[in-house]
């Protein structure tokens, strides 16, 4: 059965390149990623595990544990993370999950028959300190995934989860925000003091709120 958003991540116990890996004990209270590749010496997941350890400061900033997975053993992950490191110019700095025995991509359904039977598809699950899954986007094996887009939605995550505000189409970090239905004009002026831009009753314009 597919995992939902507002489920419950799985936990597991992986091998990785950093040992064996209880992966909600691993998360601790952070936020976290786990994205899957289909192969170890795969071209576009090259790209991606070296752009997204260059990424790791920012996803650090926002208290976000970062983890990958392969269906490879851990030797050859590593003798991976040396060709990552000379064509991407970075260190392999989080650990990728050797995932031989197929258990975690059976656990987040990573494994599409249509597919392919034996490897895992590109998925991406983002998952918050509750340890709820609140995003998931699986992409085709030819198409590398954007990362600055995950980061993007983490931070619209994180700051919906602590204001009354949603993210309008395209948003960024420090742009204008929407005041969501649920909350009245008599709360919005006491949360919003400055006050909106009123465009309907139901879309109310306000600056990203700080803190």
């Amino acid at each position: 059965m597919s995992l939902r958003l507002g489920d419950t991540a799985p936990d597991f116990t992986q091998d990785s390149t950093e040992g064996p890996i209880s992966f909600h004990e691993y998360l601790g209270n952070s936020w976290g990623v786990l994205f899957s590749h289909p192969k170890d010496f795969t071209p576009v997941c090259t790209t991606e595990l070296g752009y997204t350890a260059k990424l790791m400061p920012e996803f650090a900033k926002r208290g976000v544990k970062v983890i990958g997975l392969s269906v490879d053993p851990v030797s050859d992950h590593r003798t991976w993370a040396n060709d990552i490191e000379e064509t991407q110019g970075t260190k392999l700095n989080f650990p990728l999950l050797a995932d031989h025995d197929r258990k975690v991509a059976d656990l987040y359904d990573m494994i599409h028959p249509n597919a392919n039977d034996t490897l895992t598809v590109r998925s991406v699950f983002v998952i918050d300190p509750n340890k709820k899954i609140r995003l998931t986007i699986t992409y085709p094996a030819a198409t590398g995934r954007n990362f600055d887009e995950i980061l993007r939605v983490i931070d619209a995550l994180q700051l919906t989860d602590k204001h009354k505000v949603a993210t309008p189409v395209n948003w960024k970090h420090g742009e204008d925000v929407i005041i969501v239905p649920s909350v009245s004009n008599d709360d919005a002026a006491k949360m919003f003091p400055n006050g909106w831009d009123e465009k309907k009753p139901y879309l109310r314009i306000v600056p990203q709120p700080k803190g």
